[in-house]
């Protein structure tokens, strides 16, 4: 661990993040390294060693962030709200989780890779993080939608994240290729996939 105080490795920690949040954003997982990563940051490669060993590291914490943010989210929607219909609450779950992109595509790309080559107490952080956001969404339920099996929503709904954003994200080239295959297959965007599974587990109408 690096020398300094909390804040300042918890800023490092954070800048790197963000460095490789802004990459992914142009540039796929196996293109990024830990070099481009410090390109975009204000200290060295070898200084990256002291906060992840790996990018698979920095990813994990990228995605531990998102869930930490979409948990808060979910936590707050439980707090304000005293009660909710389905549709409200298919649009408030469909509309945090458009502006989760970042998550979905995590989720989609290389969730395996991340955990598989980062360090047990990284992954364990994750854990706690993503434990977080079962958590806040057992919590709207129970509250909102007592009536609804919590558990089956969560064995159903958090499964189908994974696959959120290959049927709402496609590059020309996948569009190109299910035309020419003859495929007749409607993109449709993340928040229409995500509203209506929401509608379906909680018995509204979609």
């Amino acid at each position: 661990m690096p020398k300094g105080s909390p804040e300042l490795t918890a800023s490092r920690r954070e800048e790197i993040i963000n460095a490789c949040e802004k990459l992914y954003k142009t540039m796929s997982f196996k293109e990024i390294t830990l070099k481009e990563i410090s390109v975009e940051t204000s200290f060295s490669r070898p200084s990256i060693y002291n906060y992840f060993r790996t990018k698979e590291e920095i990813f994990l914490a990228l995605m531990q962030r998102e869930y930490e943010l979409w948990a808060a989210q979910m936590d707050k929607l439980a707090e304000e709200n005293a009660a909710m219909g389905a549709e409200d609450f298919a649009d408030a779950m469909a509309t945090s989780l458009k502006n989760h992109e970042q998550l979905l595509k995590l989720l989609a790309m290389n969730h395996y890779d991340m955990e598989e080559h980062s360090r047990p107490e990284r992954l364990t952080e994750f854990k706690i993080a993503y434990g977080a956001s079962l958590d806040a969404v057992r919590k709207c339920l129970k509250k909102f939608f007592p009536e609804v099996d919590t558990e089956k929503f969560i064995f159903v709904f958090f499964p189908f994240l994974f696959g959120v954003y290959p049927y709402s994200v496609a590059t020309q080239k996948q569009l190109d290729a299910m035309r020419d295959a003859q495929i007749g297959f409607k993109m449709h965007n993340i928040y229409d996939i995500v509203y209506t599974c929401v509608m379906q587990l909680i018995g509204g109408k979609s």
